[in-house]
């Protein structure tokens, strides 16, 4: 019997439909995948270097996770990948936008539960990450409609939101070196309960111009006592959170997030390379898990996206697992990993769109476009678990 293969290898110029169909599907099948190789995370094993970077979607109604929401990561869990939560607060005043879930109080808890174990039914690893928003909030989001707390007493000037929108902030109140332990407990208590939750390890969020990022970074952070000035002392904050979730749950569940390099909500640093090595050295010496740092912004340039590719000498300097983020497509994601700058990719509006974004790049499938008119909105469907497979979810 003819096999259809040598035949379809020996055609010059198939002009049929299915032959050609073939021709295409070998030649993607045999295409080096740098992102879909395997990698050891630790004591975790994935199967692929695309992790669902967290993506604040504004669905927790009342600061509590719901139960679409298990629908929503699910549909991007695969087996043996990994996956961030959306920002989720560590207690009452970390709250600065409608509807982000937390991770301070039993009924929290018990509703990531099902979430976390439709996660791991697929196979996957998955990680919450724990904030606090600082000054970028307002009375209405603060318990007893009081000022945000922050490094720093300097309000936020109003931000230009997605929508052309304008979002103001209420004037912060500094934080007393007194009351600082307590903000470190509400880090440790957030850790603990995630691990309880189920959750396979957290991620510190200290960046974007939160909480830990107005403690770091010269523009914001005014302090004289032992928490400002210095490079060490405004990395004093970040690196107390840092101790005390290792001690309560361990560096092998512990990774951090930060954009050194970034100068969201007015956060930024005069010395951003020197803040970043000073952090991931710091991180070594934690033997914290992984580092997950975001590229500067994207340039265009004659037309095309342009990352500027700025974390090698951090990524250098660090021991364990790094991330990166900011921008990357999968031709961009293959060329880095394959080049070592980094050992993982987190992808947001792309993983957002494109639940199955893993086998779309496997493929090289065309991607859903996504709506940024829906990241925010309130619907517990629409531009949230909506969006096409290229096949059947299984």
């Amino acid at each position: 019997m003819e096999r259809i293969l040598p035949f379809c290898f020996l055609s010059k110029k198939p002009t049929h439909p299915v032959i050609t169909f073939l021709l295409v599907f070998v030649d993607r099948k045999m295409e080096a995948v740098p992102l879909l190789t395997p990698y050891k995370l630790g004591k975790f094993d994935l199967s692929h270097r695309v992790v669902l970077a967290p993506l604040t979607r504004s669905r927790s109604y009342g600061n509590v996770p719901q139960p679409h929401a298990i629908l929503y990561y699910s549909q991007r869990a695969s087996k043996g990948g990994l996956l961030i939560t959306e920002a989720t607060g560590v207690s009452d005043t970390a709250q600065g936008y409608p509807d982000t879930p937390g991770i301070w109080t039993k009924e929290q808890v018990e509703a990531w539960k099902p979430i976390v174990d439709a996660v791991h039914n697929r196979g996957a690893t998955f990680f919450c990450q724990l904030w606090h928003v600082g000054r970028s909030s307002t009375y209405q989001y603060q318990p007893n409609g009081q000022a945000p707390i922050s490094s720093t007493d300097k309000q936020l000037k109003p931000q230009q939101m997605h929508d052309g929108s304008s979002q103001e902030y209420s004037p912060p109140r500094r934080l007393r070196t007194d009351e600082i332990p307590q903000i470190v407990g509400d880090f440790r208590l957030a850790a603990r309960n995630a691990i309880e939750a189920g959750f396979d390890g957290i991620e510190i969020h200290g960046a974007h111009g939160y909480l830990i990022e107005q403690f770091m970074k010269d523009s914001v952070n005014d302090r004289t006592d032992e928490y400002g000035g210095s490079l060490e002392n405004r990395c004093r904050f970040a690196l107390e959170v840092v101790q005390a979730i290792v001690d309560e749950i361990g560096a092998d569940r512990v990774g951090i997030r930060l954009s050194p390099f970034a100068d969201y909500k007015e956060c930024y640093d005069s010395d951003p390379q020197g803040l970043g090595l000073y952090m991931v050295q710091a991180m070594n010496k934690l033997k914290v898990l992984y580092c997950h740092v975001i590229e500067p912004r994207m340039a265009i340039v004659d037309g095309r996206r342009q990352i500027p590719h700025r974390l090698l000498p951090l990524r250098k300097a660090f021991n364990g697992t790094f991330i990166a983020a900011g921008g990357y497509d999968r031709e961009e994601g293959n060329k880095v990993v394959s080049e070592g700058y980094t050992d993982l990719i987190a992808f947001g509006r792309l993983f957002l769109a494109n639940p199955d974004l893993p086998k779309r790049f496997e493929l090289n499938a065309p991607l859903n476009k996504y709506n940024r008119s829906t990241f925010y909105t309130s619907d517990p469907v629409v531009g949230y678990t909506d969006y096409p497979f290229l096949g059947p979810s299984t």
